[in-house]
């Protein structure tokens, strides 16, 4: 049975550029983009008006924008190599500056090759982010920032392939990263090793996403196909096939039941976990879908966002038959 979302709203050029990553809060919606501002939509009103302005934060532009579940802590990695974070003091509050990460003081000392995607765990307390070379880096927010918590290697020093995505584990168990590579990697908080290296996708990996419950891990990239993980065993446990072209954007529903899923050709798609299948498919725009993202479920009806190179927010929400 498949389901029906209706466009409710679109915000037009959002930004100046291409909108590389968007992130969602309880009350908003924080986009990123190829120009050096942060924007800060509101997702309570129906209109989703413009509420506040990061002005020349990233001068080269943002890649990745990342918020913690508990909408009180977020972070934004730029194409300079700075990583900023952020923090909001009262729920519907401005975001306010939270210090940054000094990632050029890193053994490498290669600032723009230090960070490119982020996660934050669920109070933000801890940050990862892939490098260039193939190493995931963690830091504790809350504590001492110039020492990095962990850093995981998939590879000998230095040569691991390009890290393009990353995420943790709601459950706080587990780091996961895709890799230009194909390879997927998860790795064990607790020990600070490698849990599993599992069967890639060959092309690269762009997206990746651990479900709610943490029992399943969903990958995908240019090989259209979306790879689903059991993380108990590592096994590969399907795939879901329908994209034709690079898979950008990976995104749970709250009770793990959806994946949203975003695509390079434009189209958005809803897929049923459950019957292992697409259950919706739409197309806004024929220019590449670089982020989509689910709203958190404050009403009855079903909401998500996707941005992209078409510098747009378009809203959509689940029609209820009604």
């Amino acid at each position: 049975m498949s389901k029906q979302y209706l466009t409710t709203h679109t915000v037009d050029q959002a930004h100046l550029t291409d909108i590389f990553s968007i992130a969602a809060t309880p009350t908003a919606l924080i986009s990123a983009s190829g120009s050096s501002s942060l924007h800060i939509h509101s997702t309570t009103d129906s209109a989703f008006p413009l509420v506040q302005t990061l002005s020349n934060v990233h001068k080269l532009g943002c890649h990745h924008v990342a918020v913690s579940r508990d909408g009180k802590i977020a972070a934004s990695a730029g194409f300079g190599g700075e990583l900023k974070v952020w923090k909001q003091s009262e729920p519907g509050s401005n975001w306010e500056p939270f210090g940054e990460i000094d990632t050029k003081s890193s053994a490498s000392g290669k600032g723009a090759g230090e960070v490119w995607a982020i996660a934050l765990s669920e109070n933000g307390q801890f940050l990862a982010s892939t490098t260039y070379d193939g190493r995931i880096n963690v830091w504790d927010l809350f504590g001492d920032r110039t020492t990095k918590l962990r850093e995981y290697e998939t590879a000998s020093a230095g040569s691991g392939s390009f890290g393009l995505c990353v995420d943790l584990s709601r459950d706080g168990k587990f780091t996961a990263s895709g890799h230009q590579n194909g390879a997927v990697y998860v790795f064990n908080n607790d020990t600070g090793r490698i849990q599993y290296s599992l069967p890639g996708l060959v092309k690269p990996v762009r997206t990746i996403a651990f479900s709610p419950a943490s029992t399943r891990l969903a990958a995908a990239g240019d090989a259209a196909t979306i790879a689903v993980y059991d993380t108990k065993h590592g096994e590969h446990v399907g795939n879901l096939t329908g994209h034709a072209a690079w898979i950008t954007s990976l995104d749970w529903s709250n009770t793990g039941e959806y994946l949203l899923s975003g695509a390079f050709d434009g189209k958005v798609k809803v897929w049923s976990i459950d019957r292992g299948a697409c259950v919706a498919t739409h197309s806004e725009t024929d220019q590449a879908l670089w982020a989509a993202r689910w709203l958190p479920k404050t009403v009855k009806n079903e909401m998500f966002c996707t941005a992209g190179a078409n510098r747009s927010l378009t809203f959509y929400r689940e029609a209820t038959g009604a």
